[in-house]
This record gives C-alpha cells, sequence and structure tokens, in this order.
C-alpha cells in the first residue's frame, strides 16, 4: 500500500458524502473536499502531515505576501511532490517504510515488558482501544488479536506517533542501536518514554479552519519569516521521511527530526515496525522531542500562570471540564515568538479585520493513560484580535466563574442547614457529585449566551469604568443561568427545604452590587 495512491484519508465531500482518500486525492479534489471526518487528535495528526507536505512541496511560502498569493501553487505543486516522494509513502512491504523503523528487532533472549504493555497487538496504536491496560468498556473485543485494513492502520501510526503518552514501553535494538529509555543496555529491563509532541503538557490544539479542507490547510501554513521567529535560523528543516533516521544515533537525522519545524510537524516518536499480517508489532521508543519551553509547537497557546508564587510562562492545557470559549481571550492574541502569550502562530495570516473560525480540540491524558478527546469550532469576530475586546471577554469568563463560585457557596448553605455538611471532609465524594451537577447545568445554561458575551467584547467601552455586568446581556444572562442551577440542585419543597433553600438563595445573592432584577427571556431579548 502507498498513501500517495491509494484510499485511506477519512473526509467528507461538499455534499455531505463520506469518503476515502489518497494524500493525491485530497489535493487533486480539494475543489469539493468540504472537511476531514476523524477524531479531534486523528484530525490534529492528519492536518500536521497535510500542512508538512504543503510546505516540503513550496519550500514556503517565504513571507506574508508569499503566502498570501501561493494557494494556486498548492495542488500542482503537492502531487508533483508526492508523486517524486512517492517510494516514502510506502506502508507495507520491504524497504523504507512511512513512518516506521527499520531492521527493528527484539532482544535475542525476549522482553517481558515489551508483553506488559501490549506491545505486540496492532491495536495499541489506537487510544480508544483496549489493549493492556486500557480499559475494556467500550471495547468488548479488548485482549483478542485483531487485524484493521491498511488504510485504518495508516491513520492509527500517524495519530499514535503524535499521541503516544508517556510510561513504561518495550525496548529493541534499531540497526543494532538500543532504543531511548533502554534502562539497563545490554540486560532487557522494561524502557521509559515521555509524552509524543502533541500531547506534552496537556496540550489544547487550535487550528484556523477555512471553507474547504484545502483552505483550512492554507490558512495553517507558516511563513519561512515566522518560522525564524519561532524556532531561531536554520529550523526549517525537512519533513521526517526525506531524511529518515536509520537509528537513535543517527545524528543528523536525528537532529532534523527533533530539532527543526518540518520535522516535528511528524514524528517519530516511536519505533515501530508493522508485520505484514497486520494483526502485530514490534514497539519501543523512538526519538525524543523537547516540550515548551525547549519548543514551542504552531497550534499551542502560550500563557502567564503563577508556579509557586512566581509568573511563569506555560502551555494552555486542554480540559473535558472547562469549554474551549472560556479561554477564546488567550487563543486570540497574536504571538509573535518562541518567548510570548499568544495562540496558534496561523492568526499571523488573520487580518485584524476579518472575522474567523477557529478549531479548538485535544487529547486529555492522565499521566500515561488516555482519558477523553474534545473538539468545537469557534466562531471569531474581528474585535477579538485586539487587546481591548480581549481584556473586555477574560473579565466576562471571570464573571460567570466567580458567579459559579456563588452558587456552589449557596448549595453549600443549603446543605448546611438540613444537617448535610458537605464541607466535612469525609462529605468530600457526596460534595463533589452534588457540585458537579449544579456546575454542569450552570455552565451548559452560560455558554448558550456566549454571543451576548462576544457583544460585549466588540464593544468594551459599554462596560464602563467599574466593569457592571449586571447591566449588560451578558451579565443578566449569568445571573439567570445561577438561579435556575441553585433551583435544580436544592429541592424546596417541605417547610425544612423552604427554609434552607431560602438562606441558600440568600448567600447566592450576597454579593453587593451584583444581583440584578431578573427580567424575562422576552424583555432580555428585545
Amino acid at each position: 500500500m502507498n498513501l500517495t495512491t491509494e484510499a485511506w484519508v477519512p473526509a467528507v465531500l461538499r455534499d455531505g458524502r463520506p469518503v476515502r482518500l489518497s494524500l493525491c486525492e485530497v489535493f487533486e479534489r480539494g475543489h469539493e473536499v468540504q472537511d476531514l471526518a476523524v477524531r479531534p487528535h486523528e484530525r490534529i495528526a492528519l492536518m500536521r502531515l497535510l500542512i508538512c507536505v504543503t510546505q516540503a512541496a513550496l519550500d514556503g511560502p517565504a513571507d506574508h505576501d508569499e503566502w498570501k498569493s501561493c494557494k494556486p501553487r498548492i495542488t500542482p505543486a503537492v502531487v508533483d511532490y508526492l508523486s517524486r516522494w512517492r517510494h516514502a509513502f510506502d506502508f507495507l512491504g520491504s524497504g523504507q517504510r512511512f513512518l516506521q523503523a527499520t531492521n527493528l528487532k527484539m532482544p535475542m533472549n525476549g522482553s517481558a515488558a515489551d508483553d506488559e504493555v501490549g506491545g505486540k497487538e496492532n491495536s495499541k496504536l489506537d487510544l480508544a482501544l483496549a489493549t493492556a491496560n486500557n480499559t475494556t468498556l467500550f471495547d468488548n473485543a479488548g485482549g483478542s488479536e485483531r487485524s484493521f485494513p491498511p488504510g485504518n492502520l495508516a491513520l492509527m501510526l500517524l495519530t499514535f506517533q503524535c499521541f503516544s503518552p508517556s510510561g513504561r514501553i518495550g525496548v529493541a535494538l534499531w540497526n543494532d542501536a538500543p532504543t531511548l529509555g533502554w534502562t539497563s543496555y545490554p540486560k532487557v529491563k522494561s524502557g521509559k518514554s515521555n509524552h509524543a509532541p502533541c500531547v506534552a503538557d496537556g496540550m489544547l490544539h487550535a487550528l484556523l479552519r477555512g471553507d474547504r479542507l484545502l483552505d483550512s490547510v492554507h490558512r495553517n501554513l507558516m511563513t519561512k519569516w515566522l518560522a525564524d521567529r519561532f524556532f531561531g535560523k536554520n529550523a526549517w528543516g525537512r519533513p521526517v521521511w526525506e531524511t529518515m533516521p536509520q537509528s537513535p544515533i543517527d545524528a543528523l537525522a536525528v537532529a532534523n527530526a527533533n530539532r527543526t519545524y518540518l520535522g516535528r510537524l511528524v514524528p517519530l516518536t516511536r519505533a515501530i515496525w508493522l508485520a505484514d499480517d497486520r494483526r502485530s508489532l514490534m514497539l519501543a521508543n523512538g526519538l525524543e522531542y523537547a516540550h515548551y519551553p525547549g519548543w514551542r509547537e504552531p497550534s499551542s497557546t502560550i500563557i502567564t500562570a503563577k508556579r509557586n508564587g512566581q509568573p511563569e510562562r506555560v502551555v494552555l492545557g486542554a480540559s473535558v471540564e472547562r469549554a474551549a470559549w472560556r479561554v477564546l481571550h488567550a487563543l486570540t492574541v497574536k504571538a509573535a515568538g518562541q518567548n510570548t502569550n499568544g495562540g496558534p502562530a496561523a492568526l499571523q495570516n488573520v487580518s485584524d479585520e476579518e472575522a474567523f473560525d477557529l478549531w479548538v480540540g485535544g487529547l486529555v491524558a492522565d499521566r500515561g493513560k488516555p482519558v477523553d478527546t474534545f473538539e468545537s469550532v469557534l466562531h471569531v469576530p474581528a474585535a477579538m484580535l485586539s487587546e481591548p475586546s480581549q481584556a473586555a471577554y477574560e473579565k466576562g469568563v471571570r464573571h460567570a466563574e466567580n458567579t459559579e463560585f456563588r452558587v456552589m457557596r449557596a448549595v453549600s448553605v443549603y446543605h448546611r442547614e438540613l444537617g448535610d455538611n458537605l464541607d466535612r471532609p469525609e462529605m468530600k465524594n457526596r460534595r463533589q457529585q452534588i457540585r458537579h451537577h449544579a456546575a454542569a447545568q450552570f455552565w451548559t445554561d452560560v455558554e448558550s449566551a456566549v454571543p451576548r458575551l462576544l457583544d460585549v467584547a466588540a464593544n468594551p467601552g459599554s462596560l464602563g469604568l467599574n466593569a457592571e455586568w449586571h447591566k449588560t446581556a451578558w451579565g443578566r444572562s449569568v445571573w439567570r443561568a445561577a438561579l435556575t442551577a441553585y433551583e435544580r440542585a436544592c429541592p424546596h419543597e417541605t417547610p425544612r427545604q423552604i427554609r434552607a433553600y431560602a438562606l441558600g438563595l440568600k448567600a447566592l445573592a450576597a454579593a453587593p452590587g451584583e444581583q440584578p432584577a431578573v427580567e424575562s427571556e422576552k424583555e432580555d431579548d428585545a
């Protein structure tokens, strides 16, 4: 199978039909391909591949002016490039394989650690399937030997190289050199591995989205000028398949793979060799990839947070509980380089006068175990690229977060009055459960009112000097959501419950100047 000519990329056409396309077809049929049809972490991995192929084919763009004019050249340049490098995209068979380590051998006396991490089953490449210590809750075929179609395996391999979490891993010899993490060479013991680049620091990824897939690829291209600002001179590099490392000690090829922009877009985090029967594999640690601040991924966002009481720049992490709109003020800051706060590098391609769509998603992992994936698409007005609007938006989010705290406080007062003191240490689990339901209700209702917060951000002067949120449509929506969440969390039918409910409601409205008059939806919408 060759990935340039055989169908494996799941996509949807503009008429809604699902298809699978080869790499060449993704570009040749660019006018009719609407989008990818994949899970969030697979989208990130595929977009990195498509961007890498495009930038290698163009050998650029050099600067913003060239970026604006290069879109018509993408398809012919990529088709020609894939024709010249077709051999590097073979997926099975002898010779160089796509993202696989040739001449990979397990130690002669075997490795127990390899079995412990599920290294011999191809299902290991899909982080959602039950293999080794992954849960079997949603995968009844877990533990059985499975064969996957080559196209599915190709997507699994690409995604695994981008998102493989850290942990114990099997050990192997790659062209007679021990793979990284081998703790006691030449004795056979378990290896250790670090996070792949796309899951490091719990990273939240953001990508610009265009009207069609080819538009999305174009909008996320990084210019050589900007790459110099982010990664330093001579860090443009070449895709890993153009100068494939032959072992962990192949110094020049390894440096290209993990210290350059194009080299890192499609990483070689694990040393893998797939069996021809598509049922098993050899798996060991691959190359080491520096994480922030050693390297800034183009789709990441950098913020300032306090660590040990001191401000420090960190990667904005993904969360399955905090919706992406709550950090939109950080995502829309245009980053100037490696050591500045800001959202994805591709924001430099957006003019300050145009609205745009931002795809946001990621994979959340707890240490070495994947927890969940999530994604959302945010329609961002042009005003959000300005600092005053970002500041107003951030204050609006904080207003909602402070209101959530007041709801939690009111719920505690209610239960305390009923003799059910949730603040006691032994009530931790019950407290978390009750508060989780109330918070989920609150944020679900608040999210539907985000356009009202964007209206405030578009005209930050309307807030006034004292930021009187209760006078805005956003503030009234947040207050209504707080009342609804409190009411549903605190039954008030019996006399005791009614008394407790009244005391909790008083606590909810305790902050002076923040309790607005409760207006009807009809009045507010008017």
